[in-house]
């Protein structure tokens, strides 16, 4: 009421943006406290004068430079000021949502078919121009916080988000179908593009953020293109496992014989003979397993790889008789004796019996007369 000091101050919460003042008519010299990251606006007949910022000030004609220009100073210093105080709050508001209400016409650019689409995500705004903000948005409103917000700039979100969000999309070649890892793009370029449009309404968008793609689920085009996308990278995922199990598995076969190998050497190490002795070993083995020995023509080729065996048997491949050359010709009936005897002639050539070996074998043979 006139002539009343009044203390005209704001306790409110952090998330309201803007909060009236009940008290329309104060007198001079009433107090005004404005907190930390507040500011207090004056208004007269609708029009916003003078700005407080934090601090305590008293209310009187000489203080409030705009005022002075319009009132009369008051007789008595008691004439009451009819006007109105507004406290902004400056910190910045976090967690406001947005969202489209409809969806974003888009052409699909990597499969080049029409969508629709929607988004939503979080923003934070801070208020950077308190009179620009009363005098175009807040009006005859006495708060708003961030529904009201939100309320007041529904449209303006609406129009300008939907065509920003569709052309970064279409000239970025973003996929519908790869849209998540591309979240923190959009967020960045949205961010950008809007600056311009929320500081013209005196606020200052901090952060923007898009978290959710809304993708037209259920529609014939967008499910066919789906199943496409899907399958090529499935297909080629596929065969790159395959070759890399084959890989994997020559890699093991190889692994296996070299494994193999080292312990075949390790137990020709062990009992004292080469490669080329095993061999021989063998070549002798199924030689002196032949009962028919003694028919040269079954030594066949085995007679050319010892080289040494028929001199040794005092005789050459050249004076092989008839009967030998054709396995067909009745063999003589064989001695076992002589038979013993050749096969220890064979092994004595071959390197695999010494010269005192050889003949202990056949005295051996010898003795079981």
């Amino acid at each position: 009421m006139a002539g009343i000091t009044q203390i005209i101050t704001y306790e409110g919460d952090r998330d309201t943006f803007l909060w009236k003042h009940p008290a329309v008519d104060f007198a001079t010299w009433s107090q005004l406290i404005v907190h930390e990251s507040q500011e207090a606006i004056f208004f007269l007949n609708g029009q916003a004068l003078d700005l407080f910022g934090p601090g305590r000030h008293t209310l009187d004609v000489p203080n409030i430079p705009l005022i002075h220009k319009i009132l009369n100073k008051p007789t008595g210093n008691q004439t009451p000021f009819h006007c109105e105080v507004y406290f902004i709050n400056k910190t910045e508001q976090p967690a406001i949502k947005w969202g489209t209400d409809s969806r974003i016409q888009y052409l699909e650019p990597t499969y080049r078919f029409p969508l629709h689409i929607g988004a939503s995500g979080e923003m934070s705004l801070r208020v950077e121009d308190s009179r620009k903000l009363l005098v175009k948005i807040t009006g005859t409103e006495k708060s708003f916080d961030h529904a009201g917000l939100v309320r007041i700039f529904r449209a303006f979100l609406q129009t300008r988000i939907k065509p920003y969000l569709a052309r970064i999309m279409q000239e970025g070649k973003v996929s519908i179908f790869e849209t998540d890892i591309h979240l923190g793009e959009l967020s960045e370029t949205l961010h950008t593009q809007l600056l311009g449009d929320f500081a013209d309404y005196g606020l200052r968008l901090e952060r923007f953020f898009v978290t959710t793609i809304a993708k037209p689920d259920g529609d014939r085009a967008y499910e066919k293109f789906k199943e496409i996308h899907l399958r090529q990278y499935a297909d080629v995922a596929e065969a790159q496992i395959r070759q890399k199990v084959d890989v994997i598995e020559q890699q093991t076969q190889a692994q296996k014989m070299v494994i193999e190998a080292e312990a075949l050497a390790e137990k020709r190490k062990r009992e004292g003979f080469t490669y080329q002795q095993e061999r021989s070993f063998d070549v002798a083995e199924k030689v002196a397993q032949n009962e028919a020995v003694g028919n040269y023509s079954n030594l066949g080729i085995g007679l050319g790889l010892m080289g040494g065996v028929a001199a040794g048997m005092g005789a050459t491949v050249a004076g092989i008789t008839s009967e030998a050359l054709h396995p067909t010709a009745t063999a003589p009936e064989q001695n076992p004796f002589a038979t013993k005897v050749e096969k220890l002639k064979i092994m004595k050539n071959a390197g695999l019996l010494s010269a005192e070996e050889f003949e202990q074998e056949k005295k051996k043979l010898l003795d079981t007369l």
